[in-house]
């Protein structure tokens, strides 16, 4: 693994964005590592923006805000309007095929994933889109184990949801594996 990864996870409030943004921190920590989380989202309580940032490291972190992402999460095309040129030129773009669309990055590899579509045809429920992201996130990168994610989810998750935010979490990790071997 690098020593350190900018993640920006951007889309639309009640997506689940924040929680997954603090879920992956505490994973981080779970693993020994350095980890800070920070977050803003617009007034609306549904449909407003919402922007997580999380930044790990094996090294202390100086400045908590994502300069320009290793990795981008996009959920919404607004998000993607938004975020898509503040990711590195080397940078991985992560798009929720289910509702971004019409968005070609000039920069970074570029992943497509119904991820949404998933959660709510695989699992059953879109609420999980969040899981299911964090899934592809640590599938592609590794950024922090798979049993660190899922002690993470699990710990933080509401009770009587754990079976259901496992499989998510698996369709996410499946997902990605099938969108690699297809590129």
């Amino acid at each position: 693994m690098r020593d350190s990864w900018e993640i920006r996870l951007g889309g639309s409030g009640g997506q689940g964005l924040i929680t997954g943004g603090i879920i992956l921190a505490e994973a981080a920590i779970l693993e020994g590592k350095q980890a800070v989380q920070s977050q803003s989202y617009g007034p609306e309580s549904r449909g407003g923006s919402s922007k997580a940032e999380v930044i790990i490291s094996k090294e202390s972190i100086d400045y908590m805000k994502v300069r320009a992402a290793d990795l981008l999460l996009v959920m919404s095309p607004e998000a993607a309007k938004k975020y898509v040129d503040d990711v590195k030129e080397e940078g991985i773009i992560i798009l929720d095929s289910t509702y971004v669309k019409d968005c070609e990055p000039k920069k970074g590899k570029v992943y497509k994933v119904d991820i949404s579509r998933i959660a709510r045809q695989d699992v059953g429920r879109e609420v999980v889109a969040n899981i299911v992201a964090l899934g592809v996130i640590v599938g592609l990168t590794g950024v922090v184990s798979r049993e660190a994610l899922e002690k993470a989810i699990l710990a933080r998750v509401p009770k009587g949801t754990e079976e259901m935010n496992k499989k998510a979490l698996a369709a996410g990790f499946q997902a990605i594996k099938s969108a690699v071997s297809a590129a």
